[in-house]
C-alpha cells in the first residue's frame, strides 16, 4: 500500500473520530428532561478532565474522579457538592492515559476496593499491553499516597482503545469495554496474576463509541455509556433497555448510584457537572428477583463464547441519531480518503 493512500486512511480514520465528536458538542445548561438532575459540579480547578466516575463503598456522600491522559497518577474525593475531601497520589504507578474507575466491595473479604484503568490507546493497539491498578479504598479522607497492586493487560485478538471498565460485584470479575465503531466487552481471568500478562477474552459486544462501563451494585445489571446514550444489559449481555441522558460537551464517565436505581454521568473540562438520570422503574434492581429473571442472569463469562443474545444486544444498542452519524462520520472518511488518494498519484 502506498505511502498516500496510508496517510488517506490515517486521515480517514482521524476525521472519523472528530465526526463523532463533533455532534455531541452542544449542552444543556440546565436540567435536560424529566429524572435528570444536575447533582452538582467539580469546583477543584486541579479536576479539569474528568474521565473516570465512581460512588464510595464505605463512605457516605463521597464520590471519586480522576482526570484523563498526561496527568499524574492521582485521583480525587469530592463531597455532595463537588468540593474536593481529599486528593490521593498512587504510589509507583504510570499514567500513560487513565480513562476508567471502579469501585467495589471484594465478594470474598469484603474490603472496599479501586481500580483505576490505564487503557486508552488513541492509536488503537499501539502499546503492546495496558495496565490497571487495584488500590484499597482509603479509611480516612485525608491527602495521602496509597500503594497498588499493578495488573497487566492485552486483548486476545489483538490492540485496541478502550475507556470503560467494571466489575461485577457478585464474583469479583473484571471487565474492559472497547471503545470502536464495533465495540465489545473483554472479561479478565477470574484470577488475576501479577507476575505475567492477563488475557482479555471478548464475551460480548458493545454499542458504537462507548466512553465508559459500570456494574449496578447489586450486580443484576450493567450500564455501557455512549457519546449519545446509555444501554442496560443483563450479565448476560442481553439489553434491557436504552436511558436517555443529558446532552453533555463530551460524555466521559457513567456509574450507579448507592441503591441501584439512578445513573451518574459527567463530562470533561473545568468546573464539569455530574448528572443523576433515573432508571426507568422496569429495569431498576429488585430485592428478590424472581427465577426466571435469575436464569436471565446467568454471567456471561460462564458461557464461554458470546451469546446470541449479546451479540442481538450489541447490534440493536444504535439509536437513529446514532446511525445518522455513523453514516455522516463514514462518508466524511470516504471523501477524505479520496481527495487524499487524488492529490498523491
Amino acid at each position: 500500500m502506498g505511502d498516500g493512500v496510508m496517510r488517506a486512511l490515517a486521515a480517514a480514520g482521524a476525521v472519523a473520530m472528530a465526526t463523532c465528536v463533533l455532534f455531541t458538542v452542544p449542552a444543556r445548561a440546565a436540567v435536560a428532561d424529566e429524572g435528570m438532575e444536575k447533582l452538582f459540579t467539580f469546583k477543584d480547578p486541579k479536576i479539569t478532565e474528568s474521565s473516570g466516575l465512581a460512588v464510595s463503598p464505605t463512605h457516605p456522600d463521597t464520590y471519586y474522579t480522576h482526570n484523563d491522559s498526561s496527568a499524574s497518577p492521582t485521583f480525587y474525593a469530592v463531597d455532595g457538592k463537588g468540593r474536593t475531601r481529599a486528593t490521593f497520589q498512587v504510589k509507583g504507578a504510570q499514567a500513560r492515559d487513565w480513562e476508567a474507575m471502579a469501585a467495589t466491595k471484594d465478594p470474598a473479604t469484603g474490603q472496599a476496593t479501586l481500580w483505576f484503568a490505564d487503557i486508552g490507546d488513541n492509536l488503537n493497539g499501539a502499546w503492546p499491553d495496558v495496565s490497571i491498578y487495584r488500590v484499597a479504598e482509603p479509611q480516612t479522607l485525608k491527602d495521602a499516597t496509597l500503594p497498588a497492586t499493578r495488573y497487566r493487560f492485552r486483548y486476545a485478538d489483538g490492540g485496541r482503545n478502550a475507556e470503560g471498565i467494571m466489575i461485577n460485584p457478585k464474583t469479583g470479575r473484571l471487565y474492559v469495554v472497547s471503545k470502536e465503531f464495533s465495540g465489545s466487552v473483554y472479561a479478565a481471568p477470574k484470577k488475576l496474576r501479577t507476575d505475567r500478562t492477563n488475557v482479555l477474552r471478548k464475551v460480548a459486544t458493545a454499542p458504537l463509541m462507548a466512553t465508559d462501563a459500570a456494574y449496578a451494585p447489586d450486580g443484576s445489571s450493567y450500564v455501557i455509556r455512549t457519546y449519545f446514550s446509555a444501554t442496560l444489559y443483563r450479565p448476560s449481555g442481553e439489553m434491557i433497555t436504552r436511558v436517555s441522558m443529558p446532552e453533555l460537551k463530551q460524555a466521559e464517565s457513567i456509574t450507579y448510584t448507592a441503591d441501584g436505581k439512578s445513573l451518574l454521568t459527567g463530562t470533561e473540562g473545568p468546573r464539569s457537572p455530574v448528572y443523576r438520570v433515573t432508571i426507568p422503574g422496569a429495569a431498576q434492581p429488585t430485592t428478590t428477583p424472581s427465577p426466571t429473571a435469575a436464569a436471565r442472569q446467568a454471567p456471561a463469562e460462564d458461557a464461554g463464547t458470546t451469546s446470541q443474545a449479546a451479540v442481538e444486544a450489541g447490534a440493536s444498542g444504535l439509536t437513529a441519531k446514532d446511525i445518522l452519524i455513523w453514516i455522516a462520520a463514514a462518508a466524511t472518511a470516504l471523501g477524505t480518503i479520496t481527495f487524499i488518494a487524488r492529490r498523491t498519484r
